[in-house]
């Protein structure tokens, strides 16, 4: 996992060419101004998805990982948290390739603070639940772009 500023994206360029590509592009769109959907930034190779949603409390969250894509989760607006654990102390689901989805069950290690301007690149190997209000009392009104990473061909 990484966790940085969008000021720094220009970094992570020595990741490879998708990566580059990834944060090339979140760097120059208008995060403020994408309407909610997918954005095909180079093919089923990367790309991105703009959501806007309510944070919500563990107790109702999903862990999860991916085999084919890494997640870059950035927050335009709002706040949430990220829980954390490496896939090895999970016991996964039942793995859905065609949405590249492995739902888990998990205790969580740590949690990140994402605020507006924070993203996080989530590997194949980090089992994560995203969405999770800071607050659970007071939910958060959150917009994050989540970028689509492949690094692998097949389940």
């Amino acid at each position: 996992m990484i966790f940085d500023r969008l000021d720094n994206a220009r970094t992570y360029g020595v990741l490879g060419a998708r990566f580059a590509t990834a944060f090339d592009w979140l760097v120059r769109s208008e995060p403020g101004m994408l309407a909610v959907g997918r954005y095909d930034i180079d093919g089923s190779d990367v790309y991105a998805l703009v959501q806007e949603y309510c944070s919500k409390a563990p107790e109702n969250g999903m862990w999860e990982a991916h085999r084919q894509y890494v997640d870059l989760q950035y927050v335009v607006s709002g706040e949430e948290h990220i829980g954390f654990v490496h896939l090895s102390r999970t016991v996964p689901g039942e793995y859905d390739a065609a949405r590249d989805f492995l739902p888990l069950q998990a205790e969580c290690d740590f949690k990140i603070k994402l605020v507006a301007g924070d993203f996080a690149v989530l590997f194949p190997h980090d089992a994560h639940m995203p969405c999770m209000s800071i607050d659970p009392v007071q939910p958060s009104q959150v917009r994050k772009i989540v970028i689509k990473i492949r690094v692998a061909d097949g389940a």
